[in-house]
């Protein structure tokens, strides 16, 4: 091996500690790009020893999450792409459950779009191979927690920081052949006051695209979306602060609720 490729490695792996560890530790960090000249191939390099960290304590793969799927959110961060983070078993919150934020540092959350991925997707698809990999459709829910103070950071901060991904949570699965996907009302509501309204058009004009990104990104980064995998297709309103001692319920028409209760 390389010296130059040991010391690449090298960063990596402290980069990925840093992070991992203000986690563990729920505090926040100084963002990367303050010290380091990150670029954004190597972000999603930390990006992915974060999460071999975590699968080494005996976390499991689960799916991804992806983030910029708004056009005004691309436009603020001055990006023309999506992004993606990965989601492990220890992020998923059970349907009605108790979500503990004693762990988190300042989370927020979002109304999302979920798909159950049937069969396996990588690479260049169509709407219709996307359509017909899809096992179910359901609403969701993100909680997003970034480890740099003020949730301020660059892009290669926060793809490195796995676009923020924390937890999330997931409706009942509903065929997706029985529904049009394009314009579905969503509502958030805390302890039953309406916080925020949006539809699933502000991703990516209809979910199903932010689906074909996914996979774009997958075989980009070596991998595939899996057979009981969860893709969030990204937020349909700004994330919004989580609060303690709360009751969170997110609907969509045709799709449901997803519920949880804070502590």
């Amino acid at each position: 091996m390389s010296t130059e490729t040991s010391t690449v490695a090298a960063d990596v792996a402290a980069l990925a500690a840093t992070l991992d560890e203000a986690t563990l530790a729920h505090r926040t960090t100084d963002r990367l790009t303050d010290t380091t000249d990150l670029d954004l191939p190597t972000a999603y390099r930390v990006q992915r020893a974060v999460i071999e960290r975590r699968i080494a304590r005996g976390e499991a793969l689960v799916g991804v999450k992806m983030g910029f799927t708004s056009r005004a959110k691309m436009i603020q961060m001055g990006v023309d792409d999506v992004i993606w983070g990965l989601l492990t078993d220890a992020m998923l919150v059970e349907e009605g459950g108790v979500l503990d934020l004693a762990g988190h540092i300042h989370p927020r959350i979002e109304p999302e779009i979920a798909f159950l991925i049937g069969s396996p997707l990588s690479g260049t698809i169509t709407p219709v191979e996307a359509v017909r990999a899809i096992a179910g459709v359901a609403v969701a829910y993100e909680v997003l927690d970034s480890r740099y103070a003020n949730f301020d950071f660059t892009l290669p901060d926060v793809i490195a920081d796995n676009a923020s991904a924390s937890g999330f949570g997931v409706g009942t699965w509903h065929d997706p052949d029985t529904l049009d996907l394009g314009n579905l009302g969503l509502l958030v509501e805390i302890d039953g006051r309406p916080v925020a309204t949006g539809s699933s058009a502000a991703i990516l004009g209809n979910p199903l695209r932010s689906l074909i990104a996914a996979a774009r990104l997958a075989a980009e980064a070596g991998i595939e979306l899996r057979p009981g995998w969860v893709v969030l297709a990204g937020a349909a309103t700004a994330a919004m602060p989580l609060p303690k001692g709360a009751h969170v319920r997110v609907s969509a028409a045709g799709l449901g609720r997803a519920e949880v209760t804070t502590r």
